[in-house]
């Protein structure tokens, strides 16, 4: 328009899979300007809860119902989105006010958070599956999309679990090169983990092994879905009764609480003659749990927890070598490349990510 100054602004385009820990590098430099950038998720969220609390209150006082403080706390405070589902907490809506609305009731917080289909989760059950217990409240199918890093993960939220805190750790395998690499994943579930190493890290063959039937039929359709069909081999069941070996570039072992049981099946799927490298999870208790209350501050507590990562670390490493020796019959040497918070539980227990190469001496 005539009279109206154009504003040039310069922008930077970066792949889906660095552009995370580039927006981190931005922020650390003080380059990038929080005022000037949309609404971050933090606030997206409180805005739908405002809504959410406003459309609430409006509904039980239409009814004759007082609207308190015990009533407000048991709203939900957090939950997940996938696509046009939200899946709840177990710990919201148990006062007995909510029980006279029925349908009504999650009409309005499906209405209030801008979601089509509701759901609830109680706990992952211990059947060895870690299937979600999960229960539809609104909808009548439980498949469900979800988008992470420019990955699309489908699923049926009531019988696979999605771990959205492990996005950091996705990130951090997307940032990976894996050219020319035959990596094993041996829990590779929907996807999480064996899809980041296909779509972004390149990886030339992944084989997937996975005994959840219900998460073999979901990361079938992804490996689709993403167009890496192609270049993965799904090996349903046991991973200890793959019949592989002598095979992997690079392993990952992505199971809490311990992956522990997946050592000497991947020691043996190793390279023999070139080794490589073993991502290795596990939930390490933190000293803070045990320690006296004069260390109990925040540097201390810091310190202390990275010594027992240190210590379990080293333990592995050397459990390892010995595993390797034992099928190989040759001497290997183990080097702890890097080690990787992913998050953290209650209490003092911390999901941590091992990066040690193997080679044979």
């Amino acid at each position: 328009m005539e009279g109206v100054p154009c504003l040039r602004l310069p922008c930077l385009r970066v792949p889906h899979c660095h552009a995370q820990k580039l927006r981190e590098h931005l922020r650390s430099q003080e380059f990038l300007d929080r005022n000037a950038s949309a609404l971050s998720k933090k606030q997206r969220c409180r805005r739908r809860g405002d809504k959410l609390e406003d459309l609430l209150q409006e509904l039980l006082e239409s009814h004759g119902e007082s609207w308190t403080k015990e009533v407000r706390d048991d709203l939900p405070r957090s939950f997940q989105r996938h696509g046009d589902l939200i899946l709840l907490g177990h710990n919201c809506f148990s006062l007995p006010v909510w029980e006279k609305f029925d349908q009504q009731l999650w009409h309005t917080v499906a209405k209030g958070l801008g979601a089509k289909r509701l759901a609830t989760m109680n706990r992952i059950s211990s059947d060895g599956f870690r299937s979600p217990q999960v229960t539809v409240l609104l909808g009548e199918q439980s498949w469900v999309k979800h988008v992470d890093n420019g990955i699309t993960y489908e699923f049926d939220v009531t019988k696979c679990m999605f771990s959205a805190g492990n996005i950091t750790e996705k990130l951090r395998v997307a940032g990976f090169d894996c050219r020319g690499e035959t990596v094993v994943d041996l829990y590779a579930g929907i996807g999480y983990f064996t899809l980041p190493y296909l779509v972004h890290a390149g990886a030339a063959r992944v084989h997937a092994c996975e005994w959840n039937p219900h998460a073999v039929e979901a990361l079938r359709k992804n490996l689709v879905i993403n167009r890496v069909h192609d270049r993965c081999t799904v090996h349903p069941g046991d991973n200890r009764k793959v019949q592989l070996c002598d095979i992997a570039d690079r392993i990952n072992l992505g199971l809490i609480p311990s992956s522990e049981d997946g050592w000497p099946v991947a020691c043996r799927l190793l390279k023999k003659t070139t080794g490589g490298i073993l991502h290795i999870h596990q939930n390490v208790t933190s000293a803070n749990a045990m320690a006296s209350h004069e260390e109990n501050d925040a540097v201390s507590g810091k310190r202390a927890d990275r010594e027992v990562w240190q210590a379990w670390a080293s333990a592995t490493a050397n459990r390892i070598v010995c595993l390797l020796k034992k099928l190989t019959t040759t001497t290997w040497r183990a080097n702890i490349q890097h080690i990787k918070h992913v998050k953290s539980y209650a209490p003092h227990v911390h999901h941590v990510v091992l990066d040690l190469e193997c080679r044979p001496v």
